[in-house]
């Protein structure tokens, strides 16, 4: 087994490598860089880059009316005055020492962004994953059992709802109903906590954080309980009709006893083994649209306006800290078959 880990880790390498590299060729190509973003807050323009009045109709005129001079100094900033196979080596040389890099328009460091956003994501990654599992295990075991009955196809419409409808409506859902929309406004609609919440009792500051929670993570919830529900329930399903369910029916073993010492430890196998995956990547896979709905500053906005602003150094350096996490968790998903199954063998 010690062999198959190390062969995994070493295979790491060349897919990290791989990743970063494509995504810094394609950053390349892409218009509208850092030099420009800068040129076009100078020219009074706003961040993105517009096109002036003299140029040619089509043409990208980003640098339009800013000083040669200024612009190479511009680009002597940012690292741009260097051949990019240069950039790249250094880029590589930063990763290995897991130095991620300076954010171009924030004076921070990557690793600083990442930290400041953490909470964010795993507040809600976490409830989200505790309460999705509470729910959906329950539920799979309850419909498989009751297969084909009332209560097996009600849930299964509800299921169903969940799974059609996006976690971002269900999100604007919540919010006209009980967050001052047309009707309740019971909940808040921005942040973690209220303004001076240093200043709470500890019961208060629970609750506090609590109230704010709610609405985002029942949005998260209900849009993803749907896919694990359904894979329990047909899990259970499976081992229901298998041999050694009959087998220990006609010895007399009674229906509740076969359930959960010999259905339920075998069903739960995928499920389980799913587990890391699931626990980790709640933490990095929070929805943008729900985070930008309840104006909560997390990973997924810190993601997505580093490649609006075209932060170099944030997109490649929260990418490779993401991938690098996701081939991880990918690792420990296949040991925890050896944990909970052992016929699995990976000699």
């Amino acid at each position: 087994m010690w062999a198959y880990i190390l062969k995994r880790l070493l295979l790491m390498i060349p897919t990290l490598i791989g990743i970063v590299t494509i995504t810094f060729v394609v950053t390349q190509f892409v218009p509208g860089g850092p030099v420009e973003q800068l040129v076009s807050q100078l020219r009074g323009h706003g961040a993105g880059g517009e096109a002036g009045s003299a140029a040619p109709q089509g043409a990208y005129r980003g640098r339009q009316g800013v000083d040669a001079a200024r612009v190479e100094e511009i680009k002597k900033l940012y690292g741009f005055d260097k051949p990019a196979a240069q950039r790249y080596v250094q880029m590589l040389g930063r990763f290995a020492r897991m130095d991620l890099g300076k954010s171009f328009f924030q004076d921070k460091t990557v690793w600083q962004l990442i930290r400041e956003k953490l909470p964010v994501s795993i507040s809600l990654g976490l409830w989200t994953f505790l309460f999705t599992y509470l729910i959906s295990v329950p539920l799979g075991i309850a419909k498989a059992v009751r297969a084909g009955t009332r209560f097996d196809t009600s849930t299964t419409f509800i299921v169903l709802a969940g799974y059609a409808v996006p976690a971002f409506v269900v999100g604007v859902l919540l919010m006209v109903l009980f967050a001052g929309g047309t009707f309740l406004q019971w909940f808040p609609l921005r942040g973690l906590t209220s303004s001076g919440w240093e200043q709470f009792s500890l019961l208060h500051k629970v609750t506090d954080y609590l109230w704010h929670i709610a609405l985002p993570v029942t949005a998260l919830t209900l849009g993803e309980f749907a896919v694990i529900t359904i894979m329990t329930k047909n899990s259970v399903l499976e081992e229901i009709h298998k041999q050694y369910v009959l087998t220990a029916r006609a010895k007399g073993v009674g229906e509740r006893q076969v359930l959960w010492r010999h259905v339920f430890r075998n069903a739960l196998i995928p499920i389980m083994t799913g587990f890391p995956a699931a626990f980790i990547g709640a933490f990095f896979s929070g929805s943008l649209l729900i985070e930008t709905l309840f104006s909560l500053d997390g990973l997924g906005l810190l993601s997505y306006d580093s490649v609006v602003r075209r932060d170099y150094p944030v997109v490649l350096g929260t990418l490779f800290f993401f991938t690098l996490i996701g081939l991880v968790t990918k690792l420990i998903r296949d040991l925890a078959y050896l944990w909970v199954d052992p016929r699995v063998k990976y000699d």
